[in-house]
């Protein structure tokens, strides 16, 4: 008997290899989506952050999200909901496609619990990105300053003049 494997790479994932879920892992939840909840049992964060990965190594397993959503707790449901948005997000820029695909299927499920999760962990994002903007955005040099440079070693000017504020 002469057995063939072909080994087709998915252009489906969002996310880079070494972030990718164990192919074992997506196997088995496709399987079994419930395997999922018995493994993080009462673990919400888990939960959400696990199937995020999931969702974002391959985008193709919402029908078992679907089948998940079903079988879980409202408080999974909401879970579940926040990582439909965190894998949408991981989308976002390297695969606009999927991220919409992930939308539509939020908005198509209709279950409250897995809304409110998606719209929470939205806004948590939403918070956190500007966050990092404001850290990332050079705060101006204040008229005072007379230490300047890199490390703060040069002496600055003292008699330059004080920008004037628009």
């Amino acid at each position: 008997m002469l057995a063939v494997l072909v080994v087709q790479p998915c252009h489906a994932q969002c996310v880079e290899f070494t972030d990718r879920a164990r192919q074992v892992d997506l196997d088995t939840f496709v399987k079994s989506p419930s395997s999922l909840l018995e493994r993080l049992r009462n673990d919400k964060e888990k939960l959400k952050f696990q199937l995020a990965s999931y969702i974002a190594t391959n985008p193709a397993i919402l029908p078992s999200v679907q089948t998940l959503i079903t079988e879980s707790t409202s408080s999974d449901r909401s879970a579940i909901g926040g990582a439909l948005r965190l894998a949408e997000a991981r989308c976002t820029s390297t695969k606009p496609d999927a991220a919409r695909k992930i939308k539509e299927f939020t908005q198509r499920v209709g279950d409250l619990a897995v809304q409110a999760g998606y719209s929470a962990a939205g806004e948590d994002s939403t918070g956190a990105q500007l966050a990092t903007r404001d850290k990332n955005t050079k705060q101006p040099g204040r008229g005072g300053d007379l230490i300047e440079g890199e490390w703060k070693t040069k002496l600055a000017n003292p008699f330059k003049p004080l920008p004037i504020p628009r």
